[in-house]
């Protein structure tokens, strides 16, 4: 299977997230995560269609494919392809999504705050109390 541009901005805008794990700046509980901000692209399909997601980490050179067991009723174990590094989504995925733009305004819309994020992140922004605060404020506009 060969992927093309508009195949992959049409599987992204079903089943893809563009997405960032944030620490609430005012929680006073301890967080398991070793960083305050997470910048994350995913995407999940069902077990049979995981080839999909390895062609996906081929065409773009990286991102992991991982196993995710769904314990809930009546839904299926799945496959997830996900771009976690920080220069990988800022140097490959972010410039593929600018130049193949997402169809579907909601998902457009978090790629354009997630781009935000990210761009606060690189220049640690995310370090200061004041930028994570901000951080934090745009990641309650993502779906």
């Amino acid at each position: 299977m060969e992927l093309n541009p508009d195949y992959i901005v049409g599987l992204v805008d079903g089943e893809g997230s563009f997405t960032a794990y944030v620490k609430d700046p005012d929680s006073k509980k301890k967080v398991q995560r070793r960083t305050k901000v997470e910048p994350r692209f995913f995407l999940k399909l069902i077990e049979k269609d995981k080839e999909i997601l390895y062609e996906l980490k081929k065409f773009f050179g990286c991102g992991n494919v991982y196993f995710q067991k769904d314990k809930r009723a009546n839904h299926q174990d799945c496959y997830r392809f996900e771009v976690a590094n920080r220069n990988d989504l800022e140097k490959i995925i972010i410039p593929f999504f600018k130049s193949n733009s997402l169809r579907l305004r909601s998902k457009n819309g978090d790629f354009e705050i997630f781009c935000r994020i990210l761009e606060m992140v690189m220049k640690k922004d995310h370090l200061k109390e004041s930028g994570l605060r901000k951080i934090y404020i745009l990641k309650q506009k993502m779906h």
